[in-house]
């Protein structure tokens, strides 16, 4: 399938792709968001095979780019991109009969941070940046995000990405910090990843459900990457996740 490319600002990294199932279709729409440390290296590559799949099983996908560090992002740039990659579904949707109802986001790495980020600003307040969002979101499935950036920045993850991205206030962006969002987060974390510590999801979770937050961590087998490989069960488990987001929206 061809995707359909919508322009959401004047760079060349603001954009997003739609993929569209064949009818009948189920209602909604599933966003995906890449990781990749928030780096310029890493593109919207990563989550074309899982747009494409999600749109064999009968789901509108949204496949999101946005700037990252090393190509104009960084505090806000990528996270004001990442708002307004999603509420770019207004046109798309208005072209396509979709429903923006039922929107739930995959995100994957530190796209699982920028997921878990974007479902909060209904609550964020008007002078913050992301405010005031045009799409809402119905819940999120995280990918080994890096939902505890405190402690990922303690850690010094991926040669200090935490800090390069935010600088010593990490408070402004941190999930964990956050919590509870209004709707369900399922993080989905790979028991053999030696990029994102499982405890950046199980801690999350844990700090979630203790504020009274639908949260839910799930570990499943492989590495970092199995969960974009749209050939295995990593990603399955993550796909049907998401399908069931949609369904119950």
């Amino acid at each position: 399938m061809t995707p359909q490319r919508y322009a959401y600002g004047p760079g060349p990294d603001q954009w997003a792709e739609l993929y569209l199932p064949k009818r009948p279709r189920q209602a909604g729409v599933a966003v995906v968001v890449h990781g990749g440390y928030w780096r310029s290296a890493y593109d919207a590559g990563l989550g074309a095979p899982l747009a494409r799949d999600l749109a064999g099983h009968g789901v509108a996908a949204w496949n999101l780019e946005y700037r990252r560090m090393g190509n104009g992002g960084g505090w806000p740039e990528t996270f004001l991109d990442v708002a307004a990659g999603i509420d770019a579904l207004v046109p798309a949707a208005a072209d396509h009969g979709l429903d923006l109802a039922r929107v739930a986001i995959v995100g994957h790495s530190a796209g699982g941070q920028l997921a878990v980020w974007a479902a909060g600003r209904a609550a964020f307040p008007a002078t913050a940046v992301g405010a005031g969002p045009a799409v809402a979101v119905c819940g999120v499935v995280s990918q080994s995000g890096l939902l505890n950036l405190a402690r990922a920045q303690e850690l010094g993850l991926s040669n200090n990405a935490v800090t390069a991205l935010l600088g010593p206030d990490v408070s402004r962006a941190d999930p964990l910090a956050a919590v509870p969002l209004p709707v369900p987060v399922y993080a989905v974390h790979a028991e053999n990843d030696d990029d994102v510590p499982a405890s950046q999801s199980q801690s999350y979770v844990d700090a979630a459900v203790a504020a009274g937050g639908k949260a839910e961590f799930i570990p499943v087998p492989g590495d970092h990457f199995s969960l974009i490989d749209p050939a295995g069960n990593a990603w399955a488990v993550c796909r049907e996740l998401v399908l069931g987001l949609l369904a119950r929206a």
